[in-house]
């Protein structure tokens, strides 16, 4: 999902320490205490930008955040440092390619998992909020025709990668195509000739959402099923506080072929 904003008005990375971007101090507070409460408002605003800037655009320099932003490179560090004590952003040594000559080498900031969690929780929000008022106004279908739009592109995606593979092969191709787009997955085998497979998802960057609208587990369920061309079921999902998401593949050789169907279900915990 592309960048957005939390619909509540809270600055983007709401585990940045963020303030609501148009909060005010309340009355009775002496003016020294509310002046320091302004500056803590924009200083985790400062920090939010930052830290957007690096999710989005990759490792960054103080130098190259400072003209991105038009603070001094001063004032990016001091916030820097605090995201780096937070655990939001991590740093890395920037790899030298010919002579750089005798200075020290450039620092690249990054973000750390704990600082894209903190964005994911805020894009949760406005998601759940806009399947609410799809459900709403045009009823649970569409929200099933929502979440198998959305998983459409991957499945296509990852089409193009299982279709030449052999059957034996495309659970753990999966797993691997999955994980490199963050879901941590990992394929095993089951003992016995007829024990099949099992596909382990250990990060879902919906969870939060598919606990309230299962629909979306539902729709990659149903995609692992055609991709794999043999039936699935999931037997445990994050969303529903397992531990992790756990889907059961039949083995191949134990489908038959029904002659009034041309493809493998998926059926969903």
């Amino acid at each position: 999902m592309g960048h957005v904003d939390d619909a509540r008005g809270t600055t983007a990375g709401a585990g940045l320490n963020a303030v609501p971007a148009n909060a005010v101090p309340a009355k009775g507070i002496p003016a020294g205490a509310a002046q320091s409460w302004t500056g803590l408002a924009s200083d985790s605003r400062t920090r939010g930008r930052i830290a957007r800037l690096i999710l989005e655009n990759g490792p960054a320099t103080a130098a190259g955040l400072s003209a991105r932003l038009g603070l001094t490179p001063a004032a990016v560090r001091r916030h820097l440092d605090n995201l780096v004590a937070d655990g939001m952003v991590e740093v890395r040594t920037a790899r030298s390619y010919g002579n750089r000559g005798r200075g020290r080498p450039a620092r690249l900031f990054a973000i750390t998992d704990a600082g894209r969690s903190a964005f994911e929780h805020a894009y949760d929000d406005l998601a759940t909020s806009a399947l609410r008022f799809l459900a709403e106004r045009a009823g649970p279908g569409a929200v099933a025709d929502f979440a198998r739009q959305q998983i459409s592109e991957l499945e296509r995606r990852y089409q193009r990668t299982l279709e030449s593979a052999p059957l034996s092969e495309r659970v753990r191709i999966l797993a691997e195509a999955l994980s490199a787009d963050g879901y941590a997955a990992s394929a095993t085998g089951l003992p016995g000739a007829t024990g099949g497979e099992q596909l382990c998802q250990h990060h879902c960057p919906v969870a939060h959402v598919a606990a309230k609208y299962p629909q979306l587990c539902e729709a990659e369920t149903e995609a692992f099923g055609r991709l794999l061309g043999t039936p699935v079921q999931r037997l445990a999902t994050i969303a529903h506080g397992d531990g992790v998401c756990t889907t059961h593949i039949t083995a191949p050789s134990l489908v038959h072929h029904n002659p009034a169907t041309n493809e493998a279900g998926g059926i969903s915990a």
